[in-house]
């Protein structure tokens, strides 16, 4: 029986990085794409370069998604976030390891930041039939009548992905995003794509309905304004944008009155998230109800 000689040298098997949109897998559809380097410099992949069409695909996917993950209760939306959780710590050393290369940190130090993200995905997968105790209630009213506010979510949000935070600030502005029932169109870290377009592999194998989540590399320049100006885009989180990007895509949201949320002058993504990038992306609905009489004395519950 022969045995494999320990001086065959392998051929190299490069993965392939592709986008992920309505929870599919494609190749941008100019066929474009360009060299993704670690931060010394060395050739990592080729990344996807996202076109036009393919921001408007992912929306398309993304307003198609948005029934069904928005009708699901919240406490299913949270099983599902757990569910990603899990599959995150079952591939973590892939994380640790493409984190570490595109952030230019230790393996220790990579594998605190890949840590803290998934603990912040098990955290916004508690928060999600709880946000409602804190923004929604029954309104105090002068009349017989019950008046009581929920919130919902504002439907499809697209996001410019921090561009240092290839992987904690990443999922610190997805997961919220989503939690709440919103649909996302994703813009990776141009420098530092690679972890973004490996979390739609992990969004791939959990429960996530596809186009929950659709992630495009490539230039937030060249995706971000046609995406601010889309009708059927409902807000924008700005968090990836340096200020000029910005000021464009704020100006061109305005179009149809989009959300924006606005990028901080200093993001720290390691802190305490607290519930605004939740918040800022739900709509209140508010129904009045009569309480109705319970006897011909005029009493009312």
């Amino acid at each position: 029986m022969g045995t494999v000689e320990s001086s065959v040298t392998r051929l190299n098997v490069f993965k392939t990085y592709k986008l992920y949109v309505g929870g599919k897998f494609p190749r941008s559809e100019s066929g474009r794409v360009y060299e993704v380097t670690d931060s010394k410099g060395k050739w990592l992949a080729n990344a996807p370069l996202s076109s036009r069409k393919d921001a408007r695909d992912a929306v398309v996917a993304a307003r198609k998604a948005f029934g069904g993950w928005s009708g699901a209760t919240a406490y299913n939306r949270g099983q599902v976030l757990y569910r990603v959780a899990e599959m995150l710590e079952g591939r973590r050393e892939q994380f640790v390891r493409e984190v570490g290369e595109a952030e230019g940190l230790s393996k220790s130090k990579a594998a605190a930041v890949v840590d803290a993200a998934i603990d912040r995905w098990v955290w916004y997968a508690g928060w999600t039939d709880k946000i409602g105790q804190i923004v929604g209630g029954a309104n105090p009213v002068a009349g017989p009548f019950f008046n009581l506010s929920t919130p919902e979510p504002t439907g499809v949000v697209t996001v410019v992905a921090p561009q240092d935070s290839s992987f904690l600030g990443l999922v610190s502005v997805i997961a919220p995003v989503i939690a709440t029932g919103n649909t996302a169109v994703v813009i990776t870290s141009e420098k530092s794509p690679l972890p973004a377009l490996s979390l739609g592999e992990v969004l791939a194998t959990s429960d996530l309905p596809g186009g929950v989540v659709n992630i495009l590399s490539g230039k937030a320049s060249e995706m971000g304004p046609h995406l601010a100006s889309h009708q059927d885009v409902n807000a924008i989180d700005l968090a990836g944008a340096d200020a000029a990007l910005a000021k464009e895509l704020e100006i061109a949201a305005a179009d149809n009155l989009k959300r924006v949320l606005r990028p901080q002058p200093v993001d720290d993504w390691s802190a305490d998230p607290g519930t605004g990038r939740m918040t800022a992306f739900l709509e209140t609905k508010t129904v009045w109800h009569p309480t109705g009489s319970l006897g011909a004395g005029g009493s009312s519950y």
